[in-house]
Order: structure tokens, then C-alpha cells, then sequence
């Protein structure tokens, strides 16, 4: 484990507050900006899979 991708851990970091932010935004009841992270999310998750498959070919 010599070799440890920060920005890699970085973006799962930043999709994981995403997804929490979600949890956070619904208990609020504020349910445009609980979309907002979810697509973020989604987005931040798909960037990181292209990403991944990019340096994998």
C-alpha cells in the first residue's frame, strides 16, 4: 500500500458528504436541495467511475 491515490480518495469523500447531505436536506424538509445533492452525487460517482475506467484501458 505504497502507492495511495489521494484524489481518488478525495472524490469518494466528496460522493459520500454528497449522499449525506441527502439524508440531512430531507430531515430538514428542504426537498430542492436534497435533489441537488443527489445529482451531485450521481454526478461525482460518474465522474469517478469514467475516470477509473480511463486509467484502467
Amino acid at each position: 500500500m505504497k502507492n495511495i491515490n489521494w484524489n481518488s480518495i478525495l472524490l469518494a469523500f466528496f460522493v459520500i458528504l454528497a449522499f449525506i447531505s441527502v439524508g440531512f436536506a430531507l430531515g430538514q424538509e428542504i426537498f430542492w436541495l436534497a435533489f441537488l445533492f443527489l445529482a451531485a452525487g450521481f454526478g461525482l460517482m460518474g465522474f469517478g467511475i469514467a475516470k477509473k475506467k480511463q486509467q484502467e484501458t
